[in-house]
C-alpha cells in the first residue's frame, strides 16, 4: 500500500518520491493527529465554557 501511495504521488508530483520518506512523514502526520484530538477532548469544557 505504501509503495503504490509513494508511486502515485511521484506520478503526480514527477519527482521521487522514497517509502521511508512517506512512512516517516505518515507517522508524523498521526502523532500530531493524535495529539490535537487528545487536546481537544481534555480542553473541550474549558473552550466551551469560555464560549458562552
Amino acid at each position: 500500500m505504501m509503495a503504490a501511495l509513494a508511486r502515485a504521488i511521484s506520478r503526480a508530483t514527477r519527482t521521487t518520491v522514497e517509502v521511508e520518506t512517506l512512512k516517516v512523514l505518515v507517522i508524523f502526520s498521526a502523532s500530531g493527529l493524535l495529539l490535537s484530538l487528545v487536546a481537544a477532548m481534555i480542553y473541550k469544557q474549558a473552550f466551551s465554557a469560555a464560549l458562552f
